[in-house]
């Protein structure tokens, strides 16, 4: 992934996900979102084609997923959401 990527997110990401995961107590921005896109835990480039699903421990039982493709030169941030640590790798 190229240093000039641009970073588009989505409507629900902005608007839906992140407040809701605040709620919660799970305090994601943005820049945490593009620091996983660039530096994940696991990698499932296969199971929902053309979209791509990075994994980022969140807490020793938890991991944060980030759903996103890329349009051209641009990586389009689709949704995220917490799982359980070994329910997906």
């Amino acid at each position: 992934m190229g240093a000039r990527m641009k970073f588009v997110f989505t409507k629900h990401v902005i608007d839906k996900k992140i407040p809701r995961l605040r709620e919660i107590g799970i305090i994601i921005s943005e820049q945490r979102i593009k620091r996983i896109i660039g530096n994940p835990d696991h990698i499932d480039s296969i199971s929902d084609l053309p979209n791509i699903i990075v994994s980022k421990k969140l807490d020793k039982n938890h991991v944060l997923r980030v759903v996103y493709k890329f349009e051209g030169d641009i990586i389009k941030v689709i949704t995220i959401y917490p799982a359980e640590k070994g329910r997906y790798y």
